[in-house]
Formats: C-alpha cells, structure tokens, sequence
C-alpha cells in the first residue's frame, strides 16, 4: 500500500497528545527566562545595575561585570536542570543556529567543576565558514564571532527531556562585517533612536530615548505528518508544486474564525504553553481564510526582542508539531488555488516617556508631533519604496505577493479616509507667508479630526502593503517564512534618515528666523506634497491600480532577482552607510546571498517536479493508460460498436497527450536548467532560472500533471491530494 493510502488509513487511530492547562497563563510566563525580576534575584547589586544600564541604554558591560552575570546566569541554570549553554544566533540561512557546549570542565589539577565565564558569555567562535557570507569570507578563513545581546534575555530551551541556556547574539565575521539579522537590525533601531530623540526634542525634552516596537502577526497552514510525507514536494520544498484544486477549497468562507480542529487545537495549546514558557507574549489565535490555515499574535515587544521571538516560534512550533505527528507549513504559498500566508509587521515607535509616537494626542502640541512622525513615515516609504520592497523579495513570496490573498508589489501606503481629509487640509492651510503672528494653525485641534480611537475610524486595507491601522503602521508584505529582521532594519533605517533629514531642513528654516512650530509645519508640507503619490486608498488587486502606479512612477518589481537590484543602487549604499547599519560591501554580500538563495530554491523546486513527473506522475499515468487501451482493444475485439467505448477512447487521448506534454516539458526543463548552471554571474543566472526555467516551465509542467491527476484512477494516485491535504486530520 502506498504512503497515501497508509496515511490516510492512519488518521483514525492518530492518538491525541495530552496537553496540560495551566491554571493561569501568569504561572509560567517567562519561567524559562532570566528576566530583570530574575537577574535581581541571581545578581550583586553592582552586576544587576551594570546590566540593566545596557538593556536600557546600550551602556558597555565591563569584562569583571559580564564574569558575576554569567555566574548568575548559570546559577539559575542549574537549578532548572540545565547543564549546557550555547549562544544562540540567526545566521543569513533564514534559520536559527547553536554550537552547545557544557559548563563542564576540569581544572589544570584534574578537578572536574561546573563553570560558565564571563567570557564565554560575551563572546564565543563558531566556524564562520559555512555560513553564508556573500564572499565576504572564504571557505579556509573559518573564524568568526558571535557576541552577546544583552537586550534580548537569556532564556532555556527545553527539547525532550534535555535543557539548554540560549545566550542570544549577533554573529559577525573575522574581520567585524556582519554574518547575520541581527547585529544589522540592532544598529538600525540605535539610527533610529537618535533622529527621532532629536526631532521629538522639538516637542517634550524629557525624552531621552525612542524604541521601535513590533507586533508580527505568524500566519500558517498544519497539516498531518503522514500526509506530508507522503509529498516529497512538501519535504524538499515546503510548497506542493503539482495538485489539482480539491472541489472545496475556501470559496464557502467557513474556515476563517470556525471552531479549531480539535487535533489543531491540542497543538496551539501546547506550543502556546511552550513559548510562555520563553516569554512569547501570544495573544491571539485563530483560524484564517484557507482550510488548514492558522494564525497567533503576540502582544507588541520592542522590535529587537520580538525579532527573536518570532524565530524562536518557528522553531517551537515545528518542534511541538511533530510531537503532535503533524507538520507547520511556513511557506508563502503552499498550496495552488487558496490563499498564502505572510508574517504581518506591525510597527510602531515609542518614547522613554510613555508616548506611543503614532497615536494621536488630546492637545494641538501633541498632535503636531503624531503629524511629524506620521508623515516622516509616508515620506521614508515614498522615498524608499524600492529598498523596502528588496527587503521582503524572495522565491516563495513571489508565488504570494499580487495574489487575491496579498498586497501587490507596488509599494503605497493607506491611511484611511480620515487621514487623507488631515493631510490635505493640513496642506491647504499652511502656506508660504505664514509667520508667528498666524496663529489659526498653530492653535487647530487636529484631534477633533483624528478621533482618539482610530482603531475604529481607520479602514483595513487587506490589498494595502503598508497601511496604517489606528496607531501603527502595518507591513503586511513580509512573507510567513520570513526573519522579520530584514524588513524591520530597512524599515527602522528609512525612517531614521527621513528623520535626520527633516531635522536638518527644519533647524534651517529655524536658523532664518521661522518659530519652531511654523518651520515644522512648513517642513511638514513639502513632505505631504512630495510623498502624495505613493498614498493610495483603492483596491491593490486591480488592473487600474496596475495601471494607475504606473502612471504615478512607483515601481512595480513582481521577481525577487530584479527587485534585490535596490539593495546595491548608490542611494541604497549612502543610505546604509549614513546611518552605520550596512557597509558597501556588506550590502554587495547580501545581495549575493538572496540571489544565491533565489537560485537554490528554484532550483530544488525543479528538480521535484522533474523527479515527481518521472517517478511518480508518469508511471501511474502510464499504468492507467494501458488499462484503458487493453479496455478498448478487447472491447474492439467483442465486436462492439466504436460508439459503445468512445469515452474510453476521449480519456485515452486526453491523457496521452498530456503523458507526451509533461515529459516533453521535463526535458525541456532540464536542459533549461543545465544552460543557467554554466551561466556566469549570480545576478544573470538568478534571472535566468526566473525566466527561462520557473516562469517557462512551472506553471505548463503543472497544468498537464493537474490534469493527469483528474483522469488517472484514484487508486493509482500516490500522491495524497489537496482534498486529502487540507480537510483530513
């Protein structure tokens, strides 16, 4: 019996994990972090306060200091069971990495003792070079660093009954270029900490520090482990690259919001439980549009710590999955015909003062400061858009992006009809000859326009890439599989330097004699002007939208090799480096690393549909079509009339040429594939294998073998179907 029919079989008699419940979610909420409320407990005075001046103000932790945390750290460790650290780093594979080592060790005198450095908490040397690094580091030169982040909390993972200290770091090469997501995004938030003290320094002087903060929305698809083993495409891939759409798919509408699955929800129970565990503040969970399709949400972090825990989800929840005998699908676009999945990025800023910079205030002061910040943001994606869009550029979420489920390429901005009524009149009101003597602008309350609960009088705009949704702007282009890093350092990056420039173009206004507040709103209304075409209130799916930003020149890059050309322009590199987040070369490297990474998917994905086609399509199909032909020829010989098997002969036909088509394809597709390979250049190859392999071959491959799929008899199909896939658990 095939992996099919055993799997199916299976569902049945799948036991159902025993989930515990805690009595309250507070009970165990971060009980496997070392959280401030800990280290006050595990450290000196002097080590706590040398600690928490780095987490809050990126102070430098002297070497005598890290000694008695890491003493501290390990101290409570080891009273949890733990007898191994390891510092736990997101390198440029998309996945998390660790190297674990033991506090174990033995003293020049042979005694053996437990023991964890100050050293080895700051600082530690995996191998670097089968890393990728964009040749920024030969396969002989192997050394690199990973180095402590002391604002995201140690915590301990437990897998089985083994329990390891993660120690999260940035990992940087030899030579000081970065290797990872982290250490980048960690220089962005400081640029952007800077601009925007300065520019909200206009406004409250009290505000020492800005912190970016992020809400991520996770969604994904489960689906059961025998079903997906039974789909090599679903092993290599992640994606099904044949199926023929099941009769129902999502068109009821009765899948999003249902009632969960009772083997699904036994699962969100336990991987809810696990990263409550990590401190993972999930709020929300739910079902989504397409059957099989979920979705959680935490409650807002600040971005450095939310990056980290979103990761730490992935792999708490493939974990946890498995347990339960079922697999997390995170690609974009798993499934033909029904919607992807993407990882929305909420974003905000906040200050040390408890103002959430985003949300509208109760005094014509504080409003003017939300306009500030509101409309610095409209003017950094206007300016942006090209660098922005790189950021979220990959082979899966291309299948995604421009589908009814998600945004389209074009990069714009929504921001409700309320919004649009503030800026325009905004627009209209402040003019050139205004002075301090005008005190009709400076004295409007914006708040009568702006309702101080814009949650319910700002729109959702689901075809929107970047919306804005009350008190936050919403990123919702970034792809499910994603690292929320890379969108979130350009995100932080843009805004810093449109914050830097409009301080510069405000304090010149100043220096010629304008009031503070008449400087700003003049400096405001260029931005309104010159940022107006990238705001758009439409339908992003339709051709008109298409139509219509191209008019207003906003680039619509729809594949991941050209759009990763905005990450290598002059602007992109004099942005980066102004703002000390990337080098020259570093941006060259990663360039060269998300082609790369384009190159290898769309090359694995071809190679299953070529190994698919040959060894499991093409035999069943041809098995099927030999029945039907001994059908006909012994029909024939029982002196029938040829009427009396024509369906048999129309079958025959249709599935003999579709036999010939795909195996004509998969050649053609093979050769395809072999001219790219001799291709020099990873940007030339990288367009090449999406043109002249995946955008030539997928989609007819696909067409013919869904269509083998309907004729072939059931029971010679080996590949479970989607009807199977997403409705059996």
């Amino acid at each position: 019996m095939s992996l099919r029919f055993n799997a199916i079989n299976n569902l049945s008699s799948s036991e159902e994990v025993q989930v515990e419940n805690p009595t309250r979610i507070t009970a165990i909420f971060g009980e496997s972090v070392f959280t401030v409320k800990t280290a006050r407990e595990f450290l000196s005075d002097e080590a706590y306060k040398s600690l928490i001046g780095s987490i809050r103000a990126g102070q430098k932790i002297d070497r005598s200091m890290a000694a008695q945390i890491a003493s501290g750290i390990r101290s409570w460790a080891e009273r949890k069971g733990v007898t191994h650290f390891t510092h736990w780093f997101q390198p440029l594979t998309g996945t998390t990495a660790e190297k674990h080592d033991s506090f174990f060790t033995i003293k020049s005198d042979g005694t053996p003792i437990e023991q964890f450095e100050g050293d080895a908490l700051i600082q530690q040397e995996p191998d670097a070079s089968s890393f990728p690094s964009g040749g920024l580091r030969a396969t002989f030169e192997a050394r690199g660093y990973t180095a402590w982040d002391p604002s995201s909390p140690a915590f301990i993972m437990e897998i089985g009954n083994g329990k390891t200290l993660c120690i999260p770091t940035i990992f940087v090469s030899y030579t000081g270029e970065s290797l990872d997501y982290k250490a980048p995004l960690l220089k962005a938030l400081e640029a952007l900490n800077k601009s925007a003290v300065d520019v909200c320094n206009y406004f409250d002087r009290n505000v020492t520090r800005v912190t970016a903060t992020l809400g991520w929305e996770q969604e994904y698809f489960v689906i059961d482990e025998g079903l997906f083993n039974a789909r090599p495409d679903l092993v290599m891939c992640g994606r099904t690259v044949y199926g023929h759409s099941s009769a129902k798919g999502q068109q009821l509408e009765d899948h999003y919001f249902g009632s969960i699955p009772e083997r699904v929800y036994a699962f969100m129970r336990d991987y809810e439980n696990e990263s409550y565990k990590l401190g993972i503040p999930l709020r929300t969970r739910h079902n989504e549009v397409a059957p099989a399709q979920y979705e959680c949400a935490p409650i807002f972090e600040e971005v450095s710590v939310g990056v980290d825990h979103n990761s730490l989800l992935m792999d708490v929840m493939d974990r946890v999955a498995r347990r339960h005998k079922l697999r997390v699908l995170l690609h974009e676009k798993p499934f033909a015909g029904i919607n992807g999945s993407g990882k929305h990025n909420n974003w905000s800023m906040a200050t040390d003062t408890g103002v959430n910079l985003l949300a509208p205030g109760k005094t014509p002061k504080t409003n003017l400061m939300f306009l500030t910040f509101f409309v610095n943001t409209i003017k950094a994606v206007h300016d942006y858009a090209d660098v922005l869009r790189a950021s979220i550029a990959s082979a899966p979420n291309d299948h995604r992006l421009g589908a009814n489920e998600a945004p389209p390429a074009i990069i714009s901005v929504f921001i409700g009809e309320y919004l649009t009524k503030v800026l325009n009149e905004f627009k209209e009101r402040v003019t050139a000859k205004m002075d301090e003597t005008d005190e009709s602008m400076l004295k409007i309350d914006i708040h009568k326009s702006i309702p101080e609960l814009l949650l319910d009088n700002t729109d959702r705009n689901r075809t929107s890439p970047f919306a804005f949704t009350g008190n936050k702007f919403e990123f919702r282009a970034v792809g499910s599989s994603a690292n929320c890093a890379n969108a979130m350092t350009v995100l932080n990056t843009i805004m810093a330097d449109t914050l830097k420039k409009f301080k510069s173009e405000v304090d010149t206004h100043i220096e010629k004699g304008d009031k503070k507040e008449i400087a700003i709103m003049h400096v405001l209304r260029q931005y309104i002007v010159a940022s107006e075409k990238v705001l758009f209130e439409g339908d992003g799916y339709s051709e008109a939208w298409q139509k219509e930003a191209e008019k207003r020149g906003l680039p619509n890059v729809k594949t991941t090799p050209l759009a990763l050309d905005a990450m290598v322009t002059d602007k992109a590199k004099k942005l980066f480096e102004n703002n000390d987040v990337y080098t020259h070369g570093e941006l060259e490297a990663r360039h060269e690393i998300e082609l790369e990474k384009y190159i290898k998917k769309v090359q694995i994905e071809s190679r299953i549909m070529g190994e698919l086609a040959t060894s499991h399509v093409l035999p069943a199909a041809i098995r099927y079509q030999n029945l039907l032909a001994n059908n006909i020829k012994g029909l024939k010989e029982s002196g029938l009339k040829e009427s009396a098997f024509a369906n048999q002969k129309q079958i025959l036909e249709k599935i003999s040429e579709h036999i010939s088509k795909t195996g004509e394809l998969v050649e053609k597709m093979i050769e395809a594939r072999k001219i790219c390979n001799n291709m020099n250049g990873t940007r030339t190859k990288a367009i090449a294998y999406q043109s002249q392999v995946k955008d030539a071959f997928f989609d007819d491959i696909r067409y013919h073998v869904d269509k083998i799929e309907l004729l072939v008899d059931d029971r010679e199909w080996y590949l479970p179907k989607y009807r199977e896939i997403l409705f059996l658990r």
